[in-house]
């Protein structure tokens, strides 16, 4: 299972915020590019990048972001704003690994899958849950689609991955979430990553153990230190297969 350390900009800022409002952050005094190095040198294989401004129609924090991509040394996922095919290509042309769209899949579905399969590998579908229902602008907005009919309309729409997130759940509450991510993924056709579950090396076992999940964002439990980078990929790892012994 892949571990994506996650870092969420807001400001030129590292935050992490509660249940997405903009309007509450916690600010963690780090530097954001030193910190992203940080993941690289721990052994993580990508990284994943959140500009909230960008949620905003604000590009204060490009040239942060161009940085990150630029130096961090492995593959970025990058989400926020990405509301056009201009800005999606905009960032594969700089160098961005992956690019997560989630409001604009609501809106311009055939775009999306139009870009999907343009640039395979590339492009990431976010599904954001609350109460049951998909939320888009930067979950202040409720859809008209349950997750499971969001999913299942991309069809065999070649996504590097899916991205769902519980936002509807405490976090003091990660078997419920684990049950609604297991459960849209037992039926999605692309890799499912899992989104605002992980706390402790237990979280991202029962997540490795569930057997649909391909990956988790793991964010505020690192900055938290409540978990280390190192753990959380050491945990990740696939079991060694037990090998008979011949006599």
């Amino acid at each position: 299972m892949m571990i994506y350390p996650t870092m969420e900009l807001l400001d030129g800022r590292c935050v992490t915020l509660e249940k997405g409002r903009l309007d509450e952050p916690m600010i963690w005094h780090v530097d954001p590019v030193e910190k992203a190095k940080e993941f690289a040198a721990a052994g993580a294989e990508w990284m994943h990048l959140t500009d909230f401004n960008a949620i905003k129609g604000d590009d204060s924090n490009t040239a942060l972001v161009e940085e990150i991509i630029r130096t961090v040394g492995v593959p970025v996922q990058l989400g926020g704003g990405m509301r056009s095919r201009e800005n999606v290509e905009s960032w594969i042309d700089k160098g961005a690994g992956r690019i997560v769209v989630g409001t604009l899949a609501a809106l311009d579905p055939t775009l999306v899958a139009e870009l999907a399969k343009q640039h395979p590998d590339q492009i990431v579908l976010a599904v954001d849950v609350w109460q049951g229902q998909v939320m888009t602008d930067g979950w202040r907005q409720s859809g008209a689609f349950t997750p499971e009919a969001f999913i299942a309309a991309f069809g065999n729409t070649p996504f590097a991955g899916i991205i769902i997130t519980d936002i509807d759940s405490d976090m003091s509450n990660v078997e419920a979430q684990l049950g609604l991510i297991a459960g849209l993924a037992s039926s999605a056709r692309a890799p499912v990553i899992a989104s605002g579950v992980v706390r402790t090396c237990d979280d991202i076992s029962r997540l490795k153990y569930a057997g649909t999940i391909s990956g988790a964002l793991v964010g505020r439990a690192l900055f938290r230190k409540t978990l280390s980078l190192e753990e959380a990929l050491q945990t990740a790892m696939p079991e060694p297969e037990a090998v008979a012994e011949f006599i």
